[in-house]
């Protein structure tokens, strides 16, 4: 073991040999061990699936006190010796699930993992993964690549990572942008990118072969990231994909939806009445921050998620729709889908059938405290479901509300109100965001898949096709029965050759992925379903549908 005074000694010089020191130590069976410039890592081996793993990696300072909604850190500004990298670090805070025990503000932490005896000279692609959760929940933990990186017809570094959330991530106002960084998370996840690009090579990686992907909230992540800085990559990341990726509202950091946010959360922090707010928000104690984000979240009754991305101006130079419309995106190949169920023949009413009815939007509503955007309320009206999407869009009008029931009319929904609320939020948030992505990345030049997920077997609700990837156990993907299980092969061979070879291929199904051809809606994409996988048009309905939410964009973003 090298001595610990050495380590604040001689940093150069250990930098220089770790990825020599690396190529020896990784594929060894005991402790496998990484030397980077701001500390040394210990690993863990699992024999029995073969995977070396990397938790707990810190690429930043901790996030707190003084540098609280401040840029990140990167890299570590201090050297931490020997880092024990064989259990997780702590994940982000999650304003409505908060876990003292599990999660911290000093979360900003990255697992990698790679085959056993991988060595530097190897350089690997890198598949970084970004979870979801909009923007307020979720971590790492539950994205287990044991089944991707085994699945890969060639190998591949999976990398996960953190970053802040809720009101630690997406406080703004005209203070955080005076004093601070507006859109922290976002900012975070490109210091993790930072990181691979300067240390990937450590665990034989490939900087230069970084696909990113996540889901929902982190499908929209990289959504974001494609467009950020103007479509600039800073040379971070070659492609990118996302499972459901999230159109959240974003409204400017100095309007006034975004300045009654900061007004509340300031004053149940009791920093409202302080005249250098952002001094007392940094001073206060991280249970009374906690506390006042929780709070702010419970009296948005009618609202899902409060804190998310908003117009900055500066990571973000053009909103969504218009970025992915004018090509003002990365470019580089993207692969992006959603879920989306079709109604089986006879379940519905006749004019029903040649609707696509949606498992993305289903049960949000429902959650809803406020009754009056609760469209399962024994008195719903349409109202209702106009309280609801306001609710998540709060600068959508009555009028364009109208305009949207002459697409979705009620009795198309079984006259079902809970139908027809979903299936609009389930497109203008995620279904036709998938089609924005797809047709802007065509527009560009550059390769576009996409897909549609469909299993009546195991459910098409929102996230459900992570079942394929990061089953809850190994068993689960045991007792398949055989159509889902050779889905789900199938899933985790398209997705990991994307990675490692640009394209989508699967050695289980005969199904070729083709590109997407059509500037408008990124058609044909695939249809992965049991038994059935195999290209699809998207029918013109949908594609008018989206054609509207898009068209409303300066409307129900700003």
């Amino acid at each position: 073991m090298v001595p610990k005074k050495l380590l604040w000694v001689f940093p150069a010089l250990l930098s220089l040999a770790a990825p020599v020191l690396a190529s020896l130590s990784v594929g060894h069976n005991f402790s496998p061990t990484v030397l980077l410039d701001y500390g040394i890592l210990h690993g863990s081996r699992n024999r029995s699936t073969g995977i070396v793993s990397f938790y707990g990696v810190p690429f930043a300072d901790p996030p707190v006190g003084g540098l609280r909604w401040k840029k990140p850190v990167f890299p570590p500004s201090k050297h931490l010796g020997i880092i024990d990298a064989a259990k997780f670090g702590k994940a982000c805070i999650s304003p409505d699930k908060y876990d003292a025990v599990t999660q911290s503000e000093d979360c900003l932490f990255l697992n990698v993992y790679m085959p056993a005896g991988t060595t530097f000279f190897e350089q690997l692609p890198v598949m970084v993964w970004i979870h979801g959760g909009g923007f307020q929940s979720g971590n790492t933990y539950t994205a287990d690549p044991t089944l991707l990186l085994q699945s890969s017809a060639s190998p591949m570094i999976f990398v996960s990572i953190e970053y802040r959330l809720g009101q630690f991530g997406f406080l703004a106002g005209d203070a955080v942008k005076n004093d601070g960084a507006i859109n922290a998370g976002l900012l975070d996840q490109r210091a993790a990118l930072q990181w691979v690009h300067r240390y990937i090579r450590h665990f034989g990686g490939d900087p230069n072969r970084v696909t990113i992907w996540g889901e929902s909230a982190g499908a929209g992540s990289t959504m974001f990231q494609l467009m950020g800085y103007g479509g600039d990559t800073q040379g971070l990341f070659h492609a990118a994909m996302g499972d459901s990726p999230s159109l959240s509202f974003m409204p400017p950091y100095d309007g006034e939806y975004t300045k009654g946010i900061f007004s509340n959360f300031t004053d149940l922090a009791g920093c409202g009445s302080e005249t250098e707010t952002m001094k007392c928000l940094r001073r206060a104690e991280s249970d009374t921050l906690i506390a006042a984000g929780t709070e702010l979240l419970y009296n948005y009754n009618s609202t899902l998620y409060i804190f998310a991305p908003v117009f900055d101006g500066t990571f973000f130079q053009m909103r969504p729709v218009e970025a992915f419309q004018a090509g003002q995106i990365a470019k580089v190949p993207a692969l992006f889908g959603c879920v989306l169920f079709l109604p089986i023949q006879g379940i519905f009413k006749v004019k029903f059938q040649s609707r696509s009815n949606t498992n993305e939007g289903a049960t949000w509503s429902n959650s809803l405290r406020d009754s009056n955007a609760n469209t399962s309320m024994p008195n719903a009206t349409e109202l209702t479901v106009y309280n609801f999407l306001q609710g998540q869009f709060a600068s959508l009008t009555e009028v364009s509300f109208e305009r949207a029931l002459e697409l979705y009319p009620l009795e198309d929904y079984n006259n079902s109100l809970i139908l027809q609320g979903q299936q609009m939020y389930g497109e203008m948030r995620y279904i036709c965001t998938a089609l924005l992505v797809n047709s802007g990345i065509h527009g560009i030049g550059q390769p576009a898949y996409q897909y549609r997920y469909d299993n009546p077997i195991h459910g098409s609700n929102h996230a459900y096709d992570l079942q394929a990837m990061f089953p809850a156990n190994l068993q689960a993907i045991t007792d398949l029965e055989e159509d889902s299980k050779v889905l789900f092969a199938a899933m985790r061979e398209y997705w990991t050759s994307f990675v490692t070879g640009g394209s989508p291929v699967s050695k289980s199904s005969s199904a070729n992925w083709e590109l997407s051809n059509n500037a408008s809606n990124g058609s044909p994409r695939i249809l992965l379903h049991p038994g059935m996988i195999g290209m699809e048009m998207i029918p013109d309905d949908l594609s008018e549908r989206c054609a509207f939410w898009h068209e409303l964009s300066s409307e129900t973003m700003s």
